[in-house]
């Protein structure tokens, strides 16, 4: 039986998530008449591209989980999934965007700032605004597709008992993933790259996907650690479950910094005028405080904290870790987009910060109704118990709560 309604610390978290999300969006659209239809969009791309990455990093994780069918996966298989049930929630939420925001937020379209450039010109079989709209569904259109199959396959396997739908959860995982970067490579390009698109980086995929991944093991160690001591999660979680979740969120760490310093350093190394405005935008005494905090926050001091055992087996600091890191990507997706609208300014607003919270808030309430909806471990699946016993920790006590 299902009493996920009934966790205290989820029902919780999901009534702060409203107070806070309702607070950010009256806000936010209050000001949005205040500050006009710029603004409003501005602040509106960045928080959607956050917390519909947050999405899709879940959806990565859910398929790399059904490759390796690793026991930590296990532990967080149903946080993954109800977050990437969110998608497509985010998909109406993108919708402004494309219809309205897009003619405002991008200097390529009709009537915008470089429409009218050479450049642009040679360009215009891949920035124009028909081509624009369909790779948008189709991005959409795939992730949503990966997300019904992945959720109805392990839905059904906790009623049926079929062990033939973890194989097939496996099945689609594998080319699942290898669309995941195809599309994100170009999502990525198209909503974010395309904002000042005289310029170019064949790296820009992957710092989205590293930092989506990065996102999601943050926020599901968080998640984790406020079911970690109820059932059903208490008869079979141990150390070694947060050791191997803060292991990965080091690892991401330090290939999230490689990927972002060899993106500088081919760039910089090259020093060609259609390379170099990108950094040149976020150079300036207050961008430069921004980048020095990613180097050292979002890299220098997370990886050194998170090689060290005593963190990463211990709940408490991990979450602390973890907190902190799913801040820093705020601020990495921030330096990413914003500069893009106000070149070597901060440009920070208050408008910024009531859509990540509007946004953030309602994306939490929605992806905890979400998460209540099924039980909080998988049912009836044999990968589970196979991984549990190998850890010495039984399966049928947890099964009977779950």
């Amino acid at each position: 039986m299902n009493n996920n309604c009934d966790h205290p610390k989820l029902a919780q978290l999901q009534s702060r998530a409203l107070v806070i999300g309702g607070a950010g969006a009256v806000i936010f659209l209050v000001g949005g008449l205040f500050f006009g239809r710029e603004k409003f969009f501005q602040s509106y791309l960045y928080a959607f591209l956050f917390w519909n990455g947050l999405g899709l990093g879940c959806l990565s994780a859910l398929m790399l989980h059904h490759m390796v069918e690793g026991r930590w996966g296990f532990m967080i298989q149903r946080i993954l999934e109800a977050g990437t049930r969110m998608i497509p929630v985010m998909f109406v939420v993108f919708l402004p965007i494309l219809f309205i925001g897009s003619r405002v937020l991008y200097p390529w379209m009709p009537g915008g700032a470089l429409a009218d450039s050479e450049l642009i010109h040679e360009k215009a079989g891949y920035l124009n605004t028909g081509f624009f709209t369909i790779r948008s569904f189709v991005y959409f259109g795939v992730w949503i597709g990966l997300t019904f199959l992945l959720n109805k396959f392990s839905h059904t396997l906790d009623k049926s008992g079929d062990q033939r739908l973890g194989l097939r959860m496996r099945w689609v995982s594998g080319p699942g993933l290898v669309l995941y970067v195809l599309t994100i490579t170009f999502a990525s390009t198209d909503w974010g790259m395309s904002l000042e698109p005289e310029w170019f980086s064949t790296i820009y995929g992957p710092l989205f996907i590293v930092g989506q991944g990065l996102a999601c093991l943050a926020f599901s160690t968080i998640i984790l650690s406020k079911i970690a001591q109820d059932k059903p999660h208490a008869d079979v979680m141990s150390t070694d479950y947060f050791h191997h979740l803060g292991s990965l969120m080091c690892g991401f760490v330090v290939l999230w910094s490689y990927i972002s310093f060899s993106q500088f350093l081919i760039t910089w190394s090259g020093n060609l005028p259609e390379e170099i405005p990108w950094y040149l935008n976020r150079m300036s005494p207050s961008l430069n405080v921004v980048a020095v905090l990613l180097i050292v926050f979002h890299f220098a001091l997370p990886m050194f904290i998170l090689m060290q055992r005593r963190v990463k087996r211990g709940a408490t600091a991990l979450v602390v870790m973890a907190v902190w890191i799913f801040v820093m990507r705020t601020v990495d997706v921030y330096w990413i987009i914003t500069p893009a609208f106000h070149p070597k300014q901060l440009g920070l607003h208050l408008m910024d910060f009531a859509a990540l919270a509007g946004f953030g808030g309602l994306w939490i309430y929605f992806f905890v109704a979400q998460l209540k909806k099924y039980p909080l471990l998988p049912l009836n699946d044999q990968r589970m118990e196979m991984a549990l016993a190998k850890s010495g920790n039984g399966h049928s006590e947890a099964v009977e709560h779950a």
